[in-house]
């Protein structure tokens, strides 16, 4: 079982930035695909962001290519998101994923997770 933590959200005015991290119990964190989704009022979670288990591939949603970057530290078992030139349409819950597998490639669907945080609530205000 592993145990994933958020933290680092809040409220921020558009055009700044916020650095989320993500920290996971258990010792087999270095050899799982990472992951943020985020989830806005009324609608479904969606993909932000993956990474996988070496860190040197990542993939991120259109919405926010070019603004968010994905990183991890193996040897604090934490994964970071640092998000600038926030928008209001970024605001939402964000999640943070992991997946047992392995991939040399980053997973982007929901069903292709295995453990869940309960999230930080970032809200951009305009």
């Amino acid at each position: 079982q592993v145990e994933l933590v958020e933290s680092g959200g809040g409220l921020v005015q558009a055009g700044g930035s916020l650095r989320l991290s993500c920290v996971a119990s258990g010792d087999t964190f270095s050899s799982y695909t990472m992951g943020w989704f985020r989830q806005a009022p009324g609608k479904e979670r969606e993909f932000v962001a993956a990474i996988t288990w070496n860190g040197e591939s990542s993939y991120y949603a259109n919405s926010v290519i070019g603004r968010c970057t994905m990183s991890r530290d193996n040897g604090k078992n934490t994964v970071y998101l640092q998000m600038n030139s926030l928008k209001p349409e970024d605001t939402a819950v964000y999640y943070c994923a992991a997946a047992r597998e392995a991939t040399i490639v980053p997973l982007t669907s929901t069903r292709e997770y295995d453990y869940w945080g309960q999230g930080t609530q970032v809200t951009v205000s305009s």
